[in-house]
Parts: structure tokens; sequence; C-alpha cells
């Protein structure tokens, strides 16, 4: 069987996590146009539900888009004055994609097993049918890269 693995990393990312956001899709509609509307691309979203009425929200954006998210944050919490912002610059994206990774039970866990012996600070995960990204710091991007690389020996590495 043909790997066609690709794995590539993206360096200079920032992480912006929004804490106690109102439960609600407008508010998340509202805040991704908004972002859409500065010309900023959003790559990695997560949320989390809490046991409130809101909700834990986290994204990734390029280091350059960094300070038009802060701008961005501040107009929400005058709105939302409850609404707590943190953010982690100085991070790598790395995503390991593939076809046979579809309907493929451990997938996620050999990834995260490798990773986890090149860094202890997984800061977020993402994944799809047919991708797994992880971002870690910065600091970490090569090293962890390389152990990927090495497990996915016939794949395609790429460098952004």
């Amino acid at each position: 069987m043909e790997n066609n693995t690709s794995i590539v990393l993206l360096e200079d990312v920032t992480l912006i996590t929004l804490q106690d956001c109102p439960a609600d899709t407008a508010t998340l509609a509202y805040l991704f146009k908004a972002i859409a509307d500065e010309g900023i691309d959003v790559d990695m979203i997560s949320q989390i539900a809490t046991t409130k009425k809101t909700f834990e929200l986290s994204f990734t954006v390029s280091g350059d888009d960094f300070g038009k998210v802060l701008d961005l944050a501040g107009k929400l919490r005058k709105e939302n004055p409850s609404l707590k912002l943190n953010v982690s610059n100085g991070n790598s994206k790395i995503s390991v994609s593939a076809q046979w990774m579809r309907n493929c039970p451990g997938t996620a866990a050999k990834v995260l097993d490798i990773v986890s012996k090149v860094t202890p600070d997984i800061m977020m995960i993402t994944t799809s049918e047919t991708d797994i990204s992880v971002l870690v710091p910065q600091s970490d991007g090569d090293n962890t890269l390389a152990a990927l690389e090495k497990e996915f020996v016939d794949c395609s590495v790429e460098r952004n």
C-alpha cells in the first residue's frame, strides 16, 4: 500500500482563546464575520462547552494578524465585559494528512504518541477524517516534524 502521507509545518502561529463567550450561534457568527471582514484567515478552531451558559473558543491565526485580532477582541469585550482573552504567539502547527487515515482507528493515538515524546506541550489538536493537526511551541516545531517524518518515512514534507 502506498503511504501518500503529507506533513506540513506552519510557523509563527498565534493561538487565541476566548473564555466565557455567550453560548449562542449568533455570537460565533458575529465574531468570525468580524475577523473575515478584517481579511484575517482563521485556521484551527476548537469550541468547548462549559457548565455555565458560556463556552470557551480557541482558534489560530497567522502571527502577522495578531494585532488585528487583539483590536477585535477589545471591541468584543466592550459588548461582553465578562469575556476573557488568552493569547499565545510563536507556535508551530504541524498537520499530518492522508486518505488512508479515513476509517483507520488508532491514527490519532499514534500521532499523539509520537508528538508526546518530543514535546510536553500540545496546545491544541484538531482532526478530520484525513487530517490530524497539532499546535506546539515553535521551539518544538522542528523536532516534532522530524519525529513524525521518521515515523511516516514515505511522506512528503512541506515547510510554510
